[in-house]
């Protein structure tokens, strides 16, 4: 029952931060439980430690398995399991979650409603990354927009009814497209398995794998077209050109840590269906030519495109948004490229350690930027990238870990950012230079960028304004350590996240072969 308690004890929270009779009590009771579900997830780590933990197979690796009936006469149940694949983003989101609520104590409107709505999101989250019954993983991941939804909706910025607003209908557009995919998989498979909404089984059963590959639908072959289904609704999460633009405004006016969870966690909901979903199911349609250069050129876009929008701007916090649109098109490139060296006899894993890599990275250093712009607006009370400067000097503290978290969004080498990079880059060279050098031009623009804004708000004479600002507290210097020590951690030794789940990837690879 461990993965039942790591999903619903932030329910619990939740519930029982309603009954807290003070502001106070309302946020340690908060933390207490994303405390206490971060310390549950972490018992999950010994089933992932040694060569034997990921099976010969995909499927065989899955730890911790809870399987009953839900839903009898449909075959619907509650299954959960963790794997190489959902264990590193389990973690990452109970971890980003507990600093996220410790970010949120300055949160003083309607405290109980933010901080129950904030662990009925976590829960949400988990239970995408650990349900392995498709039914049962649409149910968490529709379970996750709503809480979002108010949470951007009431308190959010100037524009929140707006962001909100774009945000529940670009993600319920594409959710909609998953019913589709999911009914058809159900209607195809009642037939040939015992279990229909099993993701692990859909993969692995032979009749069924014949079943889809055959299908017609409306004159059109059936799995060429719930891959598409899916991409777009996996890619509007990610986010991916041209299914982006909601990204910037729910970031701009949410809450910084809302936007923590955003960038930290959402956004990998995206690729984690890709991997968990798409990939190991509708096999055919990702190794079709069609899909690897629609899709790598989608990954290229969104890297120079999202790197050189974010150069453009002079709202701090907007150009953070377009980073990560950057940052998460290295995911869609690495998750492109990958399926065609094996079907070619290749076999090199490099871009998909790559893209997931680079969701546990991008996770850290998103994260950490968001609350280190939130920092700022609490004493500025602006995000004017051209009225800042000479930070460095007034909040010498703040510079540091900023610098920090800056390099590791840059992908400096030695930081986590420039692992899943040049992994990616790695596997998209074997596919085609002229991708992997247009690609490339991105982590140039990255550093730009960066640089430009280091410079923007840390260096020069310091403003009469700036230097009047407090100095950092320790519960923000407590939130951004822990995320700045294993930025730079996994890129000193990356196998601190790859040896969880290359096991993984390299069976669902297997399956291309």
């Amino acid at each position: 029952m461990l993965l039942t308690s790591i999903i619903f004890l932030p329910t619990v929270g939740a519930i029982l931060v309603l009954l807290m009779p003070t502001r106070a009590a309302v946020r340690w009771m908060a933390l207490l439980f994303a405390a206490a579900t971060f310390g549950i997830s972490l018992m999950l780590f010994p089933a992932f430690i040694g060569t034997g933990a990921f099976g010969a197979s995909y499927g065989e690796g899955i730890r911790h398995i809870v399987r009953a009936d839900w839903i009898q006469s449909f075959k619907i149940e509650y299954y959960l399991g963790v794997d190489g694949l959902s264990f590193p983003l389990v973690i990452l989101t109970t971890f980003i979650s507990l600093l996220s609520c410790l970010a949120a104590f300055n949160v003083t409107k309607a405290t109980k409603g933010f901080f129950s709505l904030f662990l009925l999101l976590e829960t949400g989250m988990l239970g995408v990354f650990l349900s392995l019954d498709f039914f049962l993983f649409y149910i968490f991941w529709e379970v996750m927009l709503l809480p979002m939804y108010f949470l951007i909706g009431v308190w959010g910025g100037p524009r929140k009814e707006y962001a909100a607003i774009k945000f529940f209908l670009y993600t319920l557009a594409g959710s909609v497209l998953m019913l589709i995919v999911l009914l058809a998989f159900y209607f195809i498979g009642r037939d040939v398995m015992a279990r229909p909404f099993d993701l692990i089984e859909m993969a692995a059963n032979a009749k069924f794998q014949a079943a889809i590959g055959g299908k017609w639908i409306l004159g059109m072959k059936f799995m060429p077209m719930a891959f598409a289904f899916l991409f777009i609704g996996f890619a509007i999460k990610l986010p991916a050109v041209p299914f982006h633009t909601w990204l910037p405004d729910a970031h701009v006016e949410a809450p910084t840590p809302i936007s923590m969870i955003l960038a930290g966690v959402l956004l990998k909901m995206g690729g984690y269906g890709l991997m968990r979903v798409s990939y190991p199911i509708l096999r055919e349609a990702a190794v079709s030519r069609v899909f690897i250069t629609l899709l790598a050129v989608i990954g290229i876009v969104s890297i120079v495109y999202g790197a050189a929008v974010a150069m453009a701007q002079t709202d701090f916090k907007k150009l953070v948004a377009y980073s990560s649109v950057s940052h998460m098109g290295w995911v869609t490139l690495g998750l492109a490229v990958t399926p065609i060296s094996f079907v070619a006899g290749g076999g090199s894993i490099a871009g998909f350690n790559g893209a997931m890599f680079q969701m546990v990275a991008h996770g850290l250093s998103s994260a950490m930027m968001f609350f280190l712009v939130g920092v700022i607006y609490d004493r500025a009370h602006h995000r004017d990238l051209n009225r800042f400067g000479g930070l460095a000097l007034a909040m010498p503290v703040y510079f540091g870990l900023a610098a920090v978290g800056f390099f590791a969004g840059m992908g400096l080498p030695g930081t986590a950012g420039f692992i899943g990079e040049i992994l990616v880059l790695f596997g998209t060279f074997d596919y085609s230079v002229w991708y992997a050098g247009i690609a490339a031009i991105g982590m140039i623009l990255t550093a730009g960028y960066i640089l430009w804004t280091i410079q923007r708000v840390f260096l020069g004479p310091a403003r009469p304004d700036n230097a009047k600002f407090a100095p950092m507290t320790p519960r923000e210097v407590i939130v951004l350590i822990p995320m700045g020590v294993f930025a730079i951690a996994l890129g000193i030794y990356p196998k601190l996240a790859t040896m969880f789940f290359q096991g993984t990837l390299e069976n669902i690879c297997a399956l291309f072969r």
